[in-house]
């Protein structure tokens, strides 16, 4: 059972970096509004989090984040079919460091809380 839920967890980091990357680029009218950083700020920690309390591994900890750091770079960089789906705009740099910044937070603090009691 906690494979499975590692492994779902796993599936979860890389469908949120996919759904991200998709839901980046969205438009109210003539304003941008990056959905998909907000998507990645609420749920890439809970993951983290999620995953911290099926085990105290490290790797198992920061699975989530590892994999949506290599789903949004290979999706986002070299997309299929040669489509970029992270275009050099401000939005993708925020989507970029919001779930970088969140991630690490969150596996960090997780670590913390995992190995000083």
């Amino acid at each position: 059972m906690r494979a499975a839920t590692i492994v779902l967890l796993t599936v979860a980091g890389a469908g949120l970096a996919a759904w991200a990357l998709l839901l980046q680029p969205l438009y109210i009218g003539a304003v941008p509004v990056p959905v998909g950083t907000v998507i990645t700020l609420l749920s890439l920690p809970w993951l983290i989090r999620f995953a911290a309390d099926v085990s105290s591994a490290s790797p198992v900890i920061a699975s989530p984040l590892i994999v949506w750091i290599v789903v949004v770079g290979v999706l986002g960089f070299a997309g299929p079919g040669g489509d970029v789906l992270l275009p050099a705009t401000w939005q993708s740099l925020v989507l970029l460091v919001a779930g970088l910044l969140s991630g690490v937070i969150a596996t960090r603090r997780a670590l913390e809380a995992t190995y000083s009691g």
